[in-house]
């Protein structure tokens, strides 16, 4: 068989047959790209929406929340380390279609839909679009959690189905060469979803790599360009998975929300 070329995000793995690529949820499957976590859901809970964070999109409201395995990135710090840096051999999972996934959803009326998160969603995208398509018609809410590290004609024909983004912007071009992920890329991401559904961006603060008042000032102007009224998360860090940084002092997640808030209307701290 014929090696293929990940047409997903920007890593563009080339896969020789039955080989899976860097997020462990693709796979050369017989000269197809194959979704490997298709339906293969490690965490599914009852969360309120301010948790994805989302500040600004339904407040007070509940949400279930499903997640698989594999992420497209390698961040040191990741919470969710478990699931997201794990493969197929390594996670346990529930097969659940995406019928059968509209339908738990349905099951709820307290929550007003369904968040793809704790891993990467957008590496499975394929079962996003058909749980969505159930749940077309229902008034039900689709919200992803997302890196944002996904090629555009991925994310052209996912957006129709979606309510509401959270994206992680986590730092600059260099921060990203670290994570193995691709800044342009984000900030396309970030730019394209902007104008089709609700988007808030959360960042991360870690300690000596994103910190600075020069890069949240950087990040700002960028982000109020597109819109002032996106809603900013500053998020503290602590110790996680393979980094032993100190926590982010919290006085300095404030002075960084002070001269957020000079462009953005609207910054959220978190974990503080």
């Amino acid at each position: 068989m014929s090696e293929i070329v990940c047409d997903v995000c920007p890593h563009a793995c080339h896969l020789r047959e039955g080989q899976t690529g860097f997020c462990k949820a693709r796979k050369n499957f017989q000269g197809n790209n194959q979704c490997i976590n298709y339906g293969k859901i490690t965490s599914l809970a009852i969360d309120p929406i301010e948790k994805k964070p989302l500040a600004g999109f339904y407040p007070g409201s509940l949400i279930l929340s499903a997640g698989s395995f594999g992420c497209n990135l390698a961040c040191p710090f990741c919470q969710n380390h478990e699931i997201s840096m794990h493969g197929e051999d390594e996670s346990w999972y529930r097969e659940i279609s995406p019928r059968e996934l509209a339908e738990l959803t349905m099951a709820h009326p307290e929550s007003i839909g369904l968040a793809f998160t704790y891993n990467e969603p957008l590496i499975g995208w394929e079962y996003i679009r058909d749980t969505a398509e159930y749940l077309s018609g229902s008034g039900k809410k689709i919200v992803l959690v997302t890196n944002g590290c996904v090629n555009l004609p991925v994310l052209e024909r996912l957006v129709p189905y979606i309510d509401a983004m959270n994206i992680d912007l986590k730092g600059d071009r260099e921060f990203y060469r670290e994570l193995h992920g691709d800044y342009d890329t984000v900030k396309q991401t970030i730019a394209y979803a902007a104008k089709h559904c609700h988007v808030e961006i959360t960042t991360l603060v870690v300690p000596e790599k994103n910190d600075s008042e020069e890069f949240i000032r950087q990040e700002v102007e960028w982000l109020a360009s597109l819109d002032k009224d996106i809603i900013l998360h500053l998020t503290r860090y602590f110790p996680r998975y393979h980094y032993t940084l100190p926590p982010t002092d919290v006085e300095v997640l404030r002075r960084l929300q002070k001269t957020a808030s000079v462009y953005l209307h609207d910054v959220r701290l978190g974990n503080v």
